[in-house]
């Protein structure tokens, strides 16, 4: 087993974070049980990320259900994100219980608004943002959520958003790897103590032909994948790649043996190309 299970990076607020987790997509292709359980008992992952949107919260449930003699919930870090369709106080609510039922859990360890735009009906958008954060901070403020964030938020969106908020957002989650690297974004962020999780840290596989990748993988004896992930870890970001087949689950999380050098670092932080190979957060304007 690696030691993936013991890596932490330390939020704002004191919660423990894993510097490596599994992500998931769309529950067509996008996970499945047995995928979870493998990278939960032998390969020490203990970070599960899903959405509502992604429709994967079933399959993570049964997931934790399959592994609770083993490794106990509180063991495991859980993250799920509300959908801007049900956005404001009320619906944010009853999708926080209605998520909480699907995966038989009493609370999650970091509940994040999914996206900046507003999908209900509003006369007025901020005002539905800061009606929704409203509702996370009193999840959080009642123990049902040990974190709460954004994800997807561009400066833009936060210098807005921050000042709505008594509690800032302890995590915004945001597609992050060293051809889509935000420098300013990041800068933000740590200085207002908001942490960055970064999530399509391997590009969707479209970055792992790329150079000096391939070049620093092959000098040290690792993969791409593998040389990204560290990238990010090292970055002093959480990441989440996501893989159905074990034999990726696995090599994944084989990172924690190994140090990129800071020259090498050096030319992978200079690769920054804005590259968006999924959503594309600049098209909501505030």
């Amino acid at each position: 087993m690696s030691g993936a299970s013991e890596e932490h990076f330390v939020l704002l607020n004191d919660v423990k974070i894993p510097k490596l987790g599994l992500g998931s997509s769309y529950q067509q292709g996008g996970q499945n049980v047995n995928a979870v359980v493998f990278a939960i008992k032998e390969c020490g992952y203990r970070m599960l990320d899903t959405a509502v949107h992604y429709d994967t919260e079933k399959v993570v449930g049964h997931a934790l259900q399959a592994v609770k003699d083993i490794v106990p919930r509180e063991n495991l870090f859980l993250t799920t994100k509300l959908w801007p369709d049900d956005y404001g106080y009320e619906s944010t609510m009853k999708s926080f219980q209605e998520s909480c039922k699907i995966m038989d859990v009493k609370y999650v360890d970091l509940y994040l608004m999914h996206w900046p735009d507003v999908h209900v009906e509003s006369d007025n958008k901020r005002r539905t943002r800061a009606e929704t954060w409203q509702a996370l901070q009193d999840l959080y403020k009642q123990g049902y959520c040990r974190a709460i964030g954004v994800s997807n938020f561009l400066l833009p969106h936060l210098q807005e958003f921050l000042q709505d908020c008594s509690v800032i957002p302890h995590v915004n989650q945001i597609e992050f790897n060293p051809f889509q690297n935000p420098q300013e974004l990041l800068n933000y962020c740590r200085k207002a103590g908001i942490f960055i999780e970064g999530y399509s840290p391997l590009g969707k596989g479209q970055i792992l032909q790329r150079e000096p990748v391939v070049t620093i993988a092959r000098k040290l004896g690792r993969t791409p994948a593998q040389v990204v992930i560290r990238w990010s870890i090292q970055n002093g970001v959480t990441t989440i790649p996501k893989s159905n087949k074990e034999k990726r689950v696995l090599e994944n999380s084989q990172v924690f043996d190994f140090s990129i050098s800071d020259d090498d670092m050096l030319l992978l932080n200079n690769l920054n190309e804005n590259l968006h190979v999924t959503w594309n957060p600049e098209t909501v304007v505030f």
